[in-house]
């Protein structure tokens, strides 16, 4: 048996890979063109997780170092791409893939979304006035950063919905869990 994980993070077992999604139709081209919300939610929550655990803890370890805006910013992004990606590769491999594969599919299935979380939470953190200067006992820190991530969240789910419409982003993921 094989394992894989469904959204809600809950271990599911089917009986070989080479049908993995037995009752679900796949398309080799774009998807149709009713592609929820929900779905769309759902893929950029995933993201989100990875991207936040990242964010948090690369503006964590910046602002207690001491260090200026810029390279705090930096490793946050540095540490969300790799958190990120590592929960995509996770369920992936749980599905009995190799490593490489599952960076491969890591990779096409978040880049576009880690990347515009990114670009989004980090330019709120830096124009939110304070933010960045707060230390990690304000609230000012720990509200501007909940609320970077929240910005994220929303203006990224309609780009999501976008490319899983078009078989893209996290779409090339439910091949090898659902």
């Amino acid at each position: 048996m094989n394992h894989f994980i469904d959204h809600s993070g809950h271990p599911q077992q089917h009986a070989g890979l080479a049908a993995p999604h037995a009752g679900h139709a796949h398309h080799s081209g774009p998807a149709p063109t009713g592609t929820s919300w929900r779905m769309a939610a759902q893929a950029t929550l995933h993201c989100l997780t990875g991207c936040a655990i990242g964010e948090v803890l690369g503006m964590v370890i910046g602002t207690a170092l001491g260090w200026s805006a810029w390279p705090t910013v930096a490793l946050a992004v540095v540490l969300a791409f790799v958190f990120g990606y590592a929960l995509t590769m996770r369920g992936v491999l749980r599905a009995g893939v190799d490593v490489r594969t599952a960076l491969k599919v890591a990779l096409a299935a978040d880049s576009i979304s880690i990347a515009v979380m990114e670009i989004l939470d980090n330019a709120v953190m830096l124009v939110v006035p304070g933010a960045m200067e707060a230390g990690l006992a304000s609230r000012v820190f720990w509200a501007s950063l909940a609320f970077a991530l929240a910005v994220a969240f929303v203006l990224t789910v309609p780009i999501n919905r976008w490319l899983i419409s078009r078989g893209k982003g996290h779409a090339v993921v439910h091949q090898y869990h659902h």
